[in-house]
């Protein structure tokens, strides 16, 4: 059995998304994609960040988190105008929120059905649709 670098899987898909490999973009690539999907936001992965050593500002941690999503490797997930996550599976799905948690979870793209859309204005089309159910306890005071 061969023994990958550390860094390998995250510089190859920096590579194959057009993005130059930075000390930053490296060591954040690892701490997102090391894992499996995830949610995560900018605040909670530049914690991860400084637990794990990596010296990165937090406006570097939005940055490096736009440049992902621009480049396909992250979707955006706008829970309202104060919440963002960044979500590690970019394939066609949809997401629960747990309000009292702020947490997300997945739901399966198939798992939802859009019966009729409005034709998008002129000169534009519909890029996807991005469904969140938002839960709550049901013993909720």
């Amino acid at each position: 059995m061969t023994q990958e670098r550390p860094y390998a899987q995250t510089l190859a898909r920096l590579r194959e998304a057009g993005l130059r490999p930075t000390r930053q973009r490296l060591a954040l690539g690892r701490l997102l994609f090391d894992g499996g999907d995830r949610h995560v936001t900018a605040e909670a992965l530049h914690d991860e960040a400084q637990k794990a050593g990596v010296s990165v500002s937090l406006a570097t941690v939005y940055n490096t988190l736009h440049q992902f999503t621009g480049a396909g490797l992250l979707r955006e997930v706008v829970v309202d105008s104060a919440r963002t996550w960044f979500d590690t599976n970019t394939d066609d799905h949809h997401h629960f929120f747990i309000e009292k948690d702020g947490a997300l979870l997945d739901i399966a793209g198939d798992a939802v059905t859009i019966g009729r859309l409005p034709p998008a204005p002129e000169g534009m089309d519909v890029a996807r649709v991005d469904v969140i159910v938002r839960l709550q306890d049901r013993s909720r005071d």
